[in-house]
């Protein structure tokens, strides 16, 4: 079975995007050095299309990541810069309330039963697993179904944001599988959902 992995950037203090835009550009400071070359050998498939153009990686095969879900929001900040089809490379799912019809016919709008659709995503044969790009609001929703989270922490507090997960209380249990950090003071944690 395919995985769900939430791979996300955060602050210390657990916020991914701006309280009022939901931009998190103010992570990309620290993409540099020795921390750049990990994101780019490790989690390359999550680098939009138009990134992976200008990094010259645009035709480099797959090796995590095979599809993309996200939530309309997220996706609101390539649209924003005219982008329709932010991650090309990848088949697309933009799980979406308002949107009636799709900005793209590469992604596929989900407007109904958002769990269920993971399920059957993850159900399908395939060596690749699932990105869950962001934002909050999905991530709670789909909180359940997530397997993996790789948590980029960024060396900054920003005091109110967007979180992690918007989702209802509960301890949900995940036990640490690696960490690294980098000389910008970034952290890469992923941790494994117990069972």
């Amino acid at each position: 079975m395919r995985k769900l992995i939430y791979y996300i950037a955060t602050s210390i203090d657990g916020f991914i995007g701006h309280p009022e835009t939901g931009d998190g550009s103010f992570f990309e400071q620290f993409a540099s050095g020795d921390f750049h070359a990990f994101l780019l050998g490790e989690y390359g498939d999550t680098i939009p299309a138009f990134g992976r153009a200008h990094l010259g990686i645009a035709d480099a095969p797959l090796t995590r990541f095979d599809t993309v879900v996200q939530g309309r929001r997220s996706n609101q900040v390539a649209y924003d810069m005219g982008i329709t089809s932010p991650y090309a490379h990848l088949r697309q799912y933009v799980a979406s309330r308002s949107l009636t019809e799709s900005p793209d016919p590469a992604i596929e709008l989900i407007q109904g039963d958002l769990v269920e659709k993971v399920r059957e995503l993850k159900a399908e044969d395939g060596e690749l697993d699932i990105y869950l790009c962001g934002g909050g609001e999905i991530a709670g929703q789909l909180v359940e179904e997530i397997d993996e989270l790789v948590i980029k922490t960024y060396p900054v507090l920003v005091g109110s944001g967007i979180p992690m997960a918007s989702a209802g209380f509960a301890l949900r249990r995940y036990e640490l599988t690696s960490v690294r950090s980098f000389d910008n003071g970034a952290i890469v944690s992923t941790y494994r959902k117990i069972r």
